[in-house]
């Protein structure tokens, strides 16, 4: 996993435009967030910031990551049954949540799509913001 240099210095820029110091434990969180391709907890950021730098608090983690969402530049997740867990802001897509194992599965489907739209559109409306979330278990081979 490489960091995507752009995706740290779009997070340092959306900060900076706030009015917020980019201080070198922000900057340790925001390369994690540049480079991850799962969607960590904070906790989980937390342990991967503490083996950069130890002194990074847990409270650090949390307010960072409560301005990115607040500027739109991660998407907090508060999947069922557990913790909220962040992504960065990218194309839309949906995900499936394996109920064994935890992990988020990233998906988009042109159907789903264009069947929810259908499905405003029949309704007299027009879809601003949607979230799908699928719980599902890996099928076992037989």
């Amino acid at each position: 996993m490489s960091e995507t240099v752009p995706n740290r210095v779009k997070y340092e820029e959306k900060l900076r435009r706030a009015g917020i110091r980019i201080t070198r434990p922000r900057q340790v969180i925001l390369s994690i967030l540049a480079q991850t391709e799962d969607h960590p907890d904070a906790m989980e950021i937390f342990s991967r910031a503490s083996e950069i730098d130890p002194s990074i608090s847990l409270s650090t983690v949390y307010r960072t990551m409560k301005l990115l969402e607040e500027l739109g530049a991660i998407h907090r997740h508060a999947f069922e049954g557990g913790r909220a867990r962040f992504e960065q802001a990218s194309q839309h897509h949906d995900h499936l949540i394996d109920i064994d194992t935890g992990d988020v599965i990233e998906f988009h489907s042109t159907k789903i799509e264009a069947l929810q739209d259908e499905i405003a559109r029949s309704l007299g409306y027009d879809i601003v913001h949607h979230r799908l979330e699928l719980y599902g278990r890996k099928r076992r081979r037989r």
